[in-house]
């Protein structure tokens, strides 16, 4: 089980490693990617070993969503956060970008507005703007190192067309855990303005040392009629390749429409997905998983140590996620300067903060999901691009 072993991405085709150069202007062969949100060692030993049994097995023919699949999505809801959960509670999906456009052409229709809070993960607003919709931004307030809702704020910006709330909890990209009164503030949110609540959990299991993740369904059980939870193995395995993810929904209206239009997309996930999820939602996954965040928090403290020297930067500390979320404000230079110090000396491929809305302007996003090595080789590039400021 280690997280140090080095493996070269590059020329497999890993969006992460041979997309840089198109996007960010960097030769692989030169930089560090930083960017998207995968990790870079491999999965679960328990997940491998089920795809060499499935690979060894030879058949890779029709499949379906049997109990012990079902069974091993609600073992791990209880198990990790106390939250009990129905088979027929669950619909599988192509990952957690088409359950977020699954719920847009669920639950509403071209040209009405989808909420949600910023600066927050860009592809609730790229999907937003593909599905037809209008997004909506809600922006959050800075509160030291750390955001908090502005619901009256957010109350004045909502629409009589708005219809769709989508909430990212554990937040992308500041890595706050909301507590279970803001969960359950956010649905009576929902609820007072009538809006579906698209509750994204797919870091919920990235949690460090000491912090505990609420699902939005035991925070606000009484809200079940308007909620819709989304969650993956996607991030906390780095199976994204995969493209499976779950929609637990509880309510059986909700349910029901997001089921007829799986059917009518014809959709089944790939057999080789079933395997690999039942195996990482196990005892085996889940003691890799704890044993990937005290990795993690090694990553994180050295991350943020170095980070922080540089004058005017500072990394806000994260509680889930592996994506560090970096101020840059205090440099006093534009995101222009730091983007061409980050990506054009440092050679490290990393998003600049504006994509991720209103509130990001100064901000750039990091991941941390790699070998220490790498991390250190990153930090020491940084510090070099901003030596100036010493």
């Amino acid at each position: 089980m280690s997280f140090d072993e080095i493996i070269d991405r590059r020329g497999t085709i890993s969006s992460k490693w041979d997309r840089i150069e198109a996007l960010y202007g960097i030769p692989p062969a030169e930089g560090i990617a930083m960017w998207t949100a995968d990790s870079d060692y491999p999965t679960a030993p328990c997940v491998i070993e089920a795809v060499h049994k499935a690979a060894d097995f030879g058949i890779f023919g029709y499949t379906f969503y049997e109990e012990s699949y079902l069974g091993a999505i609600q073992w791990w809801m209880q198990a990790r956060h106390g939250w009990r959960i129905e088979q027929d509670w669950i619909l599988t999906c192509q990952g957690l970008g088409n359950a977020i456009q699954l719920c847009l052409q669920a639950f509403s229709a071209p040209g009405e507005r989808v909420a949600y809070f910023t600066p927050v993960y860009h592809e609730f607003r790229v999907k937003t703007e593909k599905a037809g919709r209008v997004p909506l931004e809600l922006p959050m307030v800075r509160d030291g190192d750390s955001y908090v809702l502005d619901l009256d704020d957010a109350a004045a910006r909502i629409t009589p067309d708005t219809r769709i709330l989508i909430f990212c909890a554990p937040q992308n990209p500041s890595g706050r855990i909301w507590t279970r009164e803001e969960m359950a503030a956010v649905a009576a949110f929902a609820e007072r303005h009538d809006l579906i609540l698209v509750s994204d959990e797919v870091h919920c299991d990235l949690l460090f040392p000491g912090q505990r993740h609420v699902p939005m369904d035991i925070a606000a059980p009484e809200m079940r009629h308007r909620t819709v939870t989304l969650n993956s193995t996607s991030k906390t395995f780095n199976l994204a390749g995969m493209k499976t993810g779950n929609m637990i929904v509880p309510d059986p209206d909700l349910r029901g429409a997001l089921a007829d239009l799986l059917r009518k997309l014809d959709y089944m996930a790939a057999c080789l997905a079933l395997p690999m999820v039942k195996a990482a939602y196990s005892p085996e996954g889940a003691a890799w998983v704890d044993a990937q965040m005290e990795y993690l928090e090694g990553n994180r403290r050295i991350f943020d140590e170095a980070i922080n020297r540089i004058p005017g930067v500072w990394s806000m500390p994260l509680q889930a996620t592996y994506l560090p979320w970096v101020d840059f404000s205090g440099t006093g230079m534009t995101p222009e300067e730091v983007a061409q110090r980050i990506h054009g000396k440092a050679r490290i491929a990393v998003p600049m903060g504006a994509q991720f809305g209103t509130g990001g302007e100064t901000f750039v996003r990091f991941n941390i999901a790699t070998p220490r090595a790498v991390v250190a080789e990153a930090v020491a590039r940084m510090q070099d691009a901003f030596s100036d400021l010493q």
